[in-house]
């Protein structure tokens, strides 16, 4: 029986920025080696980073419509908090596009979603390896705090004084009562409580999922 469309599709777009991320860590990794330096992350997988990053707005569509069980909220506020990280505070101040941040995020970022896509890829079609699914919902313990604590969270505070300093946003935010400065210090404060919610729910579907596995395994 011929797989459906939406599994093809699903399959297609995993494999896909499985693919991309793959690249993304590919030259991570060798800007690191050749030139023993974390400076330089930026220009060698930034702009690939990003368009991976929004291209990833389809899974918002994806739970929106019931393509996948995930919901719409979730995958929302992940990928909200990644893009407004990427292109409206690194890719807009060149001051933080050299700091170790950038490195430990994005190869944070690089390692999980290789890790996440190669899963769902290999979901669609039926047969996922046991490692894989393991690492899926494992590495995240890891990974994810890595990315937010020391990459995403410290890259942005130390923005601050840059963000105050070049008034950045300013027409932007000339109709509101705040500023970009006031908006991003707003960001630190709610984004662990955001975070925490993000990470409780990989735990449970940890458990959900290699739990499942388990009785599949002895079945």
């Amino acid at each position: 029986m011929a797989a459906p469309i939406s599994t093809l599709y699903l399959l297609a777009y995993n494999s896909l920025q499985a693919i991309g991320w793959t690249v993304s860590l590919t030259k991570i990794l060798y800007n690191v080696v050749s030139t023993s330096s974390l400076q330089g992350t930026y220009a060698s997988a930034g702009y690939l980073i990003s368009f991976l990053q929004c291209a990833a707005f389809l899974e918002v569509i994806h739970g929106a419509i019931g393509l996948v069980p995930s919901g719409a909220l979730l995958p929302l506020m992940q990928w909200g908090g990644r893009t407004h990280f990427l292109l409206a505070v690194v890719a807009k101040l060149d001051e933080v596009q050299e700091l170790p941040s950038v490195f430990i995020t994005f190869l944070a970022w690089s390692i999980s979603e290789v890790i996440r896509y190669s899963h769902y890829a290999f979901s669609c079609t039926g047969n996922c390896p046991p490692s894989i699914t393991y690492l899926r919902y494992t590495a995240f313990i890891v990974l994810y705090p890595l990315g937010v604590g020391p990459g995403e969270m410290w890259l942005m505070y130390q923005a601050l004084p840059i963000v105050k300093k070049k008034n950045t946003y300013a027409d932007s935010f000339s109709g509101l009562p705040f500023s970009y400065y006031d908006f991003l210090r707003g960001v630190l404060l709610v984004y662990p409580f955001l975070w925490l919610k993000l990470y409780l729910h990989l735990f449970k579907q940890r458990r959900t999922k290699l739990n499942r596995h388990h009785v599949k395994k002895r079945a």
